[in-house]
């Protein structure tokens, strides 16, 4: 075999290392607004946390502006973080839900406090406890 008749030596650092076509470019956009969201959603869910425990601490009243930033973020948080059709805009519509029956009904009652802290609280354990899926490679 003559040297002419070989492949060209394939050097792999020249290679490049990631693809540049447009569905890459989408893919980094896409992941900047999934941490945009999970940021927003987590910030507004602390911020109305932090007024219901507070009320609950301080033993004063709120309005529902509280409730309606915590379920607003929840929707947010909702739709960046899980990936499950059906799981995501079940959230979302519960949230929601929650959100609108409570601004109808117009006031907090103690429990309503009770009932978001304690759930806020589980929620937060379980994500404290539980290990994230590692994507394979």
């Amino acid at each position: 075999m003559a040297p002419s008749d070989l492949p060209p030596p394939h050097n792999e650092s020249l290679a490049p290392s990631r693809p540049t076509g447009p569905e890459e470019q989408g893919t980094g956009n896409e992941h900047q607004i999934h941490v945009i969201g999970l940021m927003v959603g987590t910030a507004l869910m602390f911020i109305g946390f932090l007024n219901v425990f507070l009320s609950i601490s301080g033993g004063f009243e709120i309005n529902i502006v509280p409730f309606l930033i915590y379920f607003g973020g929840l929707a947010i948080w909702a739709n960046a973080a899980i990936e499950t059709p059906t799981f995501r805009y079940g959230v979302m519509t519960l949230a929601i839900t929650l959100a609108l029956g409570l601004f109808q009904y117009g006031e907090v009652l103690f429990w309503h406090k009770q009932v978001l802290f304690w759930v806020t609280i589980i929620i937060v354990m379980y994500f404290m406890f539980v290990e994230p899926k590692k994507p394979t490679a």
